[in-house]
């Protein structure tokens, strides 16, 4: 059923339900806040973000999932102002007590020593260095990464110590560090991958609400490959019935900007970020949400999502043939995909000391 309530605009969770997996407070809406949401005072009031500054005693993580292709990952923001409703880092909000919804949009952590951890890792005893994935939880080219830098910070460290590192965004401030991944893609230590799901900026607007524009992306793309450094577009998540549509199309526009990577990931919906997605279509897209949810299903044996290793990654069914074939068709027409991957050098590493000094034994 559509929602009674207005939607929440320039957001885009619509609610901010604390999941109950974990034994958490349930959060019910009193009066006050129906009267601020219907507006009963006038227009509704902003959600403003805060930032909390997070002192972790490590940085690097790693993982030895058999679906994803790096070892390890750099995460330095923890929610994303970005608000796209499928995220599926989501859920990782519950372990502070926080919604998954509002609040990870909203309430947003911040690691300022990151860099100083990484290189305190970096210079342990038997470290092999692996390229280091950042963007792989949350955007580290949200709107905080202009406030706190912390991204640049780590790829800055990165260029001292020739340790590759790859980046995922789905922003064009990726460009203000153009300077650091121009030096090192010339040393074939980084590579970047953009995010890019409709060429519509409205459909944009509403699915991810603090994201760039769709053309601000592809022109990241074009100043990325201008400048020497592999570009990828991802075109993640297809959701069904909303974006798929614009496959071949974003296919065709990053092919007119040199681009000849590309990739793309169906959409997956763990824990809270079902519901959450069902609500978002409930407020903007009522006519479909039913046909949407019923391809999503048939994709995942039955269920809003597969979270199993090794067919998570890995949608099953006639409409996952379908996406599949029209991406691939569209990849050979354009000429995508054909060149060689992209191989990171891992051997012109350098640890560091703790102290900033280089080590080169």
């Amino acid at each position: 059923m559509p929602s009674s309530l207005p939607p929440v605009t320039g957001r885009g969770a619509q609610s901010g339900r604390v999941p109950q997996r974990f034994g958490l407070a349930a959060r019910e809406a009193d009066g006050d806040w129906l009267d601020e949401r219907e507006g009963v005072d006038g227009a509704p009031a902003r959600l403003r973000t805060t930032v909390t500054l997070e002192k972790p005693r490590s940085i690097l993580s790693f993982n030895a999932s058999p679906d994803i292709p790096f070892d390890r990952s750099v995460n330095a923001y923890r929610g994303c102002e970005h608000g796209c409703i499928y995220c599926y880092a989501r859920p990782s909000h519950a372990f502070h007590d926080l919604s998954p919804g509002l609040d990870f949009e909203t309430k947003l952590f911040a690691k300022p020593d990151a860099a100083a951890l990484l290189r305190a890792a970096l210079a342990r005893r038997g470290y092999a260095p692996a390229p280091i994935a950042m963007g792989t939880n949350t955007d580290p080219y949200q709107p905080i990464e202009a406030r706190f830098g912390i991204t640049r910070q780590v790829l800055e460290l990165c260029l001292e110590t020739r340790h590759p590192v790859t980046i995922t965004t789905k922003s064009d401030r990726v460009l203000r560090d153009l300077d650091l991944l121009a030096e090192l893609a010339r040393h074939r230590l980084t590579a970047v991958g953009i995010s890019v799901t409709s060429l519509d900026p409205r459909l944009s607007g509403t699915l991810e609400p603090r994201a760039a524009a769709p053309a601000k992306r592809l022109t990241a793309l074009e100043r990325l490959v201008a400048a020497g450094v592999p570009a990828h577009v991802s075109i993640a998540p297809i959701v069904p019935s909303i974006t798929d549509m614009h496959l071949e199309a974003i296919l065709e526009e990053a092919a007119a900007r040199g681009v000849r990577s590309a990739s793309w990931i169906m959409l997956r919906l763990p824990h809270e970020v079902a519901p959450l997605f069902r609500e978002w279509l409930d407020v903007h897209f009522p006519d479909r949400a039913a046909k949407v949810m019923a391809i999503v299903r048939s994709m995942r044996e039955g269920r809003d999502n597969d979270p199993d290793f090794f067919t998570r990654m890995k949608p099953n069914g006639v409409w996952a043939d379908l996406f599949r074939q029209r991406f691939r068709k569209a990849c050979a027409r354009l000429d995508i995909n054909r060149a060689e991957d992209v191989k990171l050098d891992c051997t012109q590493f350098r640890a560091p000391e703790r102290n900033g000094q280089m080590s080169f034994l």
